[in-house]
């Protein structure tokens, strides 16, 4: 058989290695990577005396307690090679020291001594070539199961192998199967023995055992209670659902095994406890009218009542339900006070869409939006501004000449813009006359010179007549 390097073997829990060559060098167990896991709560405290019980673990929910008789120096996960029936079997140490004889004498009630008790035989710590024979036999169990069913179902037996589990030393397996009625199944047990050549045991399991064997997430989000660390399964009844005032829905009250769910019965005592305070009263008498019960939160300690001709739920406390009770006895009747006797309490709030991953997304859409419009707003409130003052012409600004549109009253533009536009003009009019001053200046700086030129001519011409 060729290994696979690191192949994690999930019914098991551990992972193997291997060298170049295919051959198993190590089998270490992956910590919580199996079904019943053990926390070791007494792993800090310092241990009074040796310890020789440990807890071994197999494939799925199958564990046994064996003792250490050879002293051996062992650590939780090592894989480890037991005495079995016939042969020797290959399983993983899950606990040890008290916890493992503590968990023993708790699976064993009528036993006070563990000394006392003879427990079968840890050999030694499993050699690479029985870690080669275990994994070879680990991989013989889907193949034997698909065919078993096939033989039960052709000799018509109503029946379901649910599992198989080989041991170690590929000398025996088990068979576990699951059957409404008692099936004589020799039949098959000899047809199984000439096919596979091993030694046959058959194991009737329930709805329950199979849902642990197999495993899987409930409708709470987490991994299955039988499949995690429930061992022994209590009877679930519909007395436990109406002592909780659950509403009784079938699809939601059944499990994956399609029976009551085990967590049904994990509330049911402090339910119960609380329940003994309760009175058995179902009217009420009051100077209003008579009062029926309709019905009650145990944990909050509060009754509720209605009257005939109302709808309305009246809350009312347990001690107040009392006295109302011992004063009919004597055949008075009490008015209740809106204030004092009835219980104001907060009405219910649904949660329902509170805890979407998509809710802060909306938000910040919803502020953007807001963003946006009043960004736009802004842009259309400017745009009606500058439609309302158009820009004025030089001309406009000299003459300040109404248009036909002002004339009319059509537009009507603010004192402040008046008063720039005003401005703007006594500006430009300042500015025209300086330009029209130097132009002036220059021109008769212009003429004096033309005039100084003429007399130099004349000079001239003067003296070279005289010469």
């Amino acid at each position: 058989m060729k290994i696979e390097k690191g192949k994690l073997y999930w019914s098991r829990g551990c992972v193997t290695n291997t060298d170049s060559e295919g051959k198993i060098t190590s089998c270490k167990s992956v910590k919580n990577c199996h079904k019943l896991t053990v926390y070791n709560w007494l792993k800090n405290i310092p241990a009074d005396r040796e310890y020789d019980i440990f807890e071994v673990r197999f494939k799925n929910t199958r564990k046994g307690f064996y003792r250490n008789t050879n002293f051996i120096d062992l650590k939780e996960g090592d894989i480890v090679a037991v005495e079995a029936s016939p042969g020797h079997d290959v399983g993983v140490i899950s606990a040890l020291g008290p916890v493992a004889e503590i968990k023993f004498l708790k699976s064993n009630p009528n036993i006070r001594d563990a000394k006392t008790v003879d427990l079968r035989k840890i050999y030694r710590i499993a050699r690479p070539a029985d870690i080669e024979k275990w994994q070879e036999a680990v991989a013989l169990e889907y193949p034997t199961m698909i065919k078993t069913r096939q033989m039960a179902s052709s000799l018509g037996l109503n029946m379901k192998i649910g599992d198989v589990d080989f041991q170690g030393d590929k000398t025996k397996a088990i068979f576990y199967y699951i059957a409404d009625e008692r099936i004589d199944f020799r039949e098959l047990i000899k047809v199984m023995a000439e096919s596979f050549k091993i030694r046959i045991e058959m194991r009737q399991i329930g709805a329950r055992q199979e849902a642990g064997l197999i495993g899987g997430i409930g409708p709470c989000g987490r991994e299955l209670c039988c499949a995690q660390w429930m061992r022994s399964f209590v009877s679930v009844s519909t007395n436990s659902v109406r002592h909780q005032e659950i509403s009784i829905n079938p699809l939601k009250l059944a499990g994956q095994c399609s029976k009551l769910k085990c967590c049904l019965n994990y509330e049911l005592d402090t339910y119960l406890d609380a329940l003994g305070a309760f009175p058995k009263v179902r009217q009420l008498e009051t100077t209003t009218g008579t009062m029926s019960l309709q019905k009650t939160d145990v944990l909050k300690g509060v009754m509720y009542f209605s009257f005939p001709e109302s709808s309305q739920l009246l809350p009312i406390s347990i001690e107040k339900v009392k006295e109302i009770i011992s004063l009919n006895k004597k055949g008075e009747k009490i008015e209740l006070m809106a204030d004092d006797d009835v219980i104001n309490l907060s009405e219910f709030k649904s949660a329902v869409g509170e805890d979407s991953l998509t809710r802060f997304d909306k938000e910040k859409g919803k502020k953007r939006r807001k963003k946006k419009k009043s960004s736009s707003s802004n842009k259309q409130t400017k745009s009606a501004v500058n439609n309302q003052t158009p820009a004025k012409t030089p001309n406009q600004a000299k003459t300040s000449t109404p248009t036909p549109n002002q004339a009319q009253g059509k537009t009507q533009v603010p004192a402040q813009n008046k008063n720039q536009a005003q401005g703007k003009a006594q500006n430009k009019n300042q500015g025209q006359s300086q330009n029209q001053g130097q132009n002036k200046s220059k021109s008769g700086n212009g003429n004096k010179s033309n005039n100084r030129n003429r007399n130099n001519k004349n000079r001239k011409n003067v003296n070279k007549d005289k010469a």
